[in-house]
């Protein structure tokens, strides 16, 4: 099963969200817990479950960059 990015990236809250799981600001417990009880919030638990908080950083930072969504340096 692949991670449906334009549903979870469809607002601006759910990108800023995205960029925090992504640079590490908040952790995935945070970020599975502000989708919670969403239409999203079944994508987020499984891309969490199926590879673990860094896989899931990793592919968060990949379906940002392939959107071109501005990610901050650090």
């Amino acid at each position: 099963m692949t991670t449906n990015w334009n549903a979870v990236l469809k607002t601006r809250n759910n990108i800023r969200l995205a960029k925090q799981f992504a640079t590490g600001t908040i952790s995935g417990a945070e970020f599975y817990s502000n989708f919670a009880n969403t239409e999203e919030g079944g994508e987020i638990r499984t891309l969490l479950r199926k590879g673990g908080v860094q896989h899931a950083r990793q592919l968060t930072r990949k379906a940002l960059s392939r959107r071109m969504i501005n990610m901050p340096t650090s």
